[in-house]
């Protein structure tokens, strides 16, 4: 057993890297007894292959509140401090791309329950399974991981999880909900349900005074925002696939709710407001780089810029962003031109120290 989870907290603390928060050393706490029960000896068995779910104590932890309150970096320490091979942390938007993917190549079989067949698959060998940012949006997708979290609760797999909602918001006001219903239930009798209410965003705090408008988009421009991602980040990233309408739309520079990407990956292809509403669901904080001068021959990708950042703030996301002009002359002229003056406005109030704490 190496050493207790608070004291891992406080000596990043002490060396400055973390502020302290009563709050979130206290779900640490509740933490470690899961860690315990992982990193116990196995009993040796006659019957290896079946695995004897624990008869008491939780099967897990769902740690959900508001955004930058620290939930994945509490995750990723436990994650980071459980002593076991047999592990896996991923996002849960990536989860369940491959979760259908599993799905679509077992149903070539003829099977008549696909979801079993991937789920033992899902489980098998693996005793800890931490899911970054849980969402539901989607009727299919609900029904898919009601079955699925059964089956890995079946299996004995320890779930830990995080989420901006409490399990009884999950696919609020969703398509046949009422259909979602024993999933949540499954979660409250099988997870401990703990809501980290600390009172510092640390993600606004991390901003706080720091330029997130670069103009021109140059490569001292580059070279800002590159520490500002690595600050954010610590060095951390994965790939973001978010399924939308049949199609996946993909951030390769993804990590805690926050995406790194360039104008034309998002308003240079056919993307419309389906995707952006997507993009907006699991995100809090986009980098948008190299935004360039738009005129007469780019006038479907202002259109989608335009769209996008309406999209954006209405989702109160945090921007940083870099441009080749000022907001108030990235359009000068052409069509639209009179519109976008709204979204310029609207570049300049989300650079504001204050922009995203409300609503989120």
């Amino acid at each position: 057993m190496g050493q207790h989870l608070t004291a891992i907290y406080d000596t990043r603390v002490a060396e400055g890297l973390l502020r302290p928060d009563p709050k979130q050393r206290a779900v640490l706490a509740r933490m470690e007894p899961l860690r315990e029960r992982l990193e116990a000896p196995k009993k040796a068995s006659v019957f290896p292959r079946f695995r004897t779910p624990p008869r008491t104590g939780a099967m897990g932890m769902y740690l959900w509140g508001g955004v930058g309150r620290g939930k994945s970096m509490l995750m990723d320490l436990f994650y980071a401090h459980v002593a076991i091979p047999q592990k896996c942390r991923v996002h849960f938007h990536a989860f369940m791309q491959e979760v259908h993917a599993a799905l679509h190549e077992v149903r070539k079989t003829g099977v008549d329950d696909a979801i079993r067949p991937v789920a033992i698959v899902a489980s098998r060998d693996m005793r800890l399974l931490c899911f970054d940012e849980m969402q539901i949006t989607d009727i299919t997708d609900a029904m898919i991981v009601g079955r699925l979290f059964e089956k890995l609760f079946e299996a004995g797999v320890t779930v830990i999880t995080t989420s901006n909602r409490p399990p009884g918001d999950l696919y609020k006001d969703g398509l046949n909900r009422q259909l979602f219903l024993p999933f949540i239930a499954l979660l409250e009798e099988k997870l401990e349900i703990n809501e980290l209410a600390a009172m510092t965003d640390y993600r606004q705090d991390r901003l706080a005074g720091e330029q997130t408008c670069f103009t021109p988009a140059d490569a001292a421009a580059r070279r800002a925002i590159d520490m500002i991602w690595q600050d954010l980040t610590h060095g951390k990233q994965e790939e973001l696939c978010l399924k939308v309408k049949g199609r996946t739309l993909r951030l390769p520079r993804y990590w805690s709710g926050m995406a790194r990407t360039g104008f034309w990956d998002l308003c240079g292809q056919p993307l419309g407001p389906a995707d952006y509403l997507a993009l907006i669901g699991a995100i809090k904080l986009l980098v948008l780089e190299d935004v360039p001068k738009l005129d007469r021959s780019k006038f479907n990708e202002a259109k989608r810029f335009v769209t996008l950042i309406d999209t954006l703030y209405e989702g109160h996301v945090r921007l940083i962003l870099s441009t080749e002009a000022e907001p108030e002359h990235l359009y000068p002229e052409a069509a639209g031109c009179f519109e976008f003056a709204r979204t310029a406005s609207r570049l300049r109030e989300m650079q504001g120290a204050d922009w995203g704490r409300a609503g989120r």
